[in-house]
């Protein structure tokens, strides 16, 4: 490993008299940082999704279907990258492997816009969904580490609320610079912003408290679930962690079916509902996409709401909120299907519920991951969800657009519900796994 991507060491203690200020400096410092980059990162992952109507009009040999393909390459790799880089992230220094990352997803968008060709578009785009998966997990192990139990599900929620900012902005700059320069611009746009804010990201994160000097958070803010947490994770090698507490986990595994069927759900709206509201109401393309940005803002409050909710209403049980918000997708995609009006203000407010209830559980289930193993492995964790997560996206890219080139939007809609109600009875699995354990027992599982 290089060493400018090494964790950072323990450093000098800090007066005992400044901890709380420092605590508090970098905790606020250290989320913003962290919002703005993924946020970021969200630019150079779903600017395809909202280029992709002007790309198959331009391009001779571009259709659905090779469209299709791109996606599930960049969901495939992406997934296992996220999983490999959760590994190794856990003992990085999140500045630079956060920051590096995100400035070469920039340079990848920048080279996809200037290429022409299937072969190099899949090649840049392939390489793109590498990079992509060093933005996660350093946000988690941040998150795990300058954050405790009892109040991670409200930080959380913030920092989750970057995807949904990144993702309403996305279809508005990529629209509006699209069909004002060209598809080719919409790449190579956030491709700058990219590089740019991936410096600010080197420059402005840190690694865990205690490479600064503080206490562990746990101890800061004596909080009993972190301190058992934090005490019930001996040190033990990479490969002991990742099979006792992982490979062994059924709550896990189970987590990982749920992200699988989520992740199908909403990288199908993210990827494909600019072009069912453009196909079967007549949309234009900057009306579609800004009926695709309401879900994101729908996505906004309904993180919030679920990682409040899971804090302040279950005590930090992340299971029960995550059934309840899967029963709302249920019923969100089973409405967004029976109500067949393309009045504008109808669809956006469906499309506004279903990411209301979509991104509960996609924040929670990763919280739920990394709270559900060692205290040590938290990229590990939740980039072992990622690789699932995305093995589900990736059934949203060339395998759905046979089932829609079949079936056209209703086999689309089919297979939503059908993936949410799937959804609904592992989530009521987890949740009786789960219901009669605590943190005491989590290392039995």
């Amino acid at each position: 490993m290089l060493n400018i991507f090494k964790s950072s060491p323990t450093g000098c203690p800090i007066d005992k008299s400044k901890i709380d200020s420092v605590y508090k400096y970098w905790r606020i410092h250290i989320l913003a940082t962290m919002y703005l980059g993924y946020a970021v990162f969200y630019f150079t992952r779903k600017s395809i999704s909202f280029a992709a109507p002007q790309m198959i009009e331009d391009l001779p040999g571009i259709g659905k279907p090779e469209i299709g393909i791109l996606l599930t390459l960049f969901y495939l790799i992406y997934g296992t990258s996220k999983f490999l880089s959760g590994i190794i992230s856990d003992n990085s220094n999140p500045r630079y492997f956060m920051g590096i990352g995100l400035i070469a997803t920039g340079i990848c968008n920048i080279l996809f816009g200037l290429s022409s060709s299937f072969m190099l578009l899949a090649l840049f785009w392939g390489l793109n969904s590498f990079f992509q998966g060093w933005g996660w997990p350093p946000c988690s192990k941040l998150l795990t580490t300058w954050y405790s139990r009892s109040e991670r599900g409200f930080w959380w929620s913030i920092w989750n609320t970057a995807h949904n900012l990144g993702g309403a902005l996305i279809p508005l700059i990529v629209g509006a610079v699209s069909l004002r320069y060209g598809w080719r611009y919409g790449f190579i746009t956030p491709g700058i912003i990219a590089v740019v804010t991936g410096c600010f990201l080197c420059w402005h994160l840190r690694d865990k408290p205690t490479s600064i000097g503080l206490p562990t958070v746990g101890k800061w803010r004596n909080d009993e679930l972190e301190l058992e947490h934090e005490n019930n994770s001996e040190q033990i090698s990479i490969i002991n962690i990742f099979t006792k507490y992982i490979l062994k986990n059924k709550v896990i595994w189970m987590l990982c079916l749920s992200s699988v069927l989520v992740y199908i759900v909403r990288t199908a709206i993210n990827d494909w509902g600019n072009l069912y509201l453009k196909e079967k109401y007549g949309y234009d393309l900057l009306t579609a996409n800004s009926a695709v940005s309401l879900f994101e803002m729908g996505g906004f409050i309904g993180s919030l709401v679920a990682g409040w909710g899971s804090d302040r209403l279950f005590n930090g049980r992340r299971d029960t909120m995550n059934l309840i918000f899967s029963v709302g997708i249920l019923l969100s995609f089973t409405l967004l299907w029976q109500i067949d009006n393309g009045d504008y203000f109808i669809q956006s407010a469906l499309f506004f519920a279903a990411g209301f209830f979509i991104f509960g559980p996609q924040m929670l289930l990763g919280m739920a991951a990394a709270e559900s193993s060692h205290k040590d492995a938290a990229g590990t964790a939740t980039g072992f969800l990622g690789l699932f997560a995305y093995l589900g996206a990736s059934l949203s890219g060339y395998p759905l657009t046979q089932i829609m080139e079949k079936w056209h939007w209703d086999g689309f809609m089919v297979l939503m519900v059908s993936s949410a109600t799937m959804c609904v009875m592992v989530l009521f699995y987890v949740a009786m796994l789960q219901k009669p354990a605590t943190l005491r027992n989590k290392k039995a599982l």
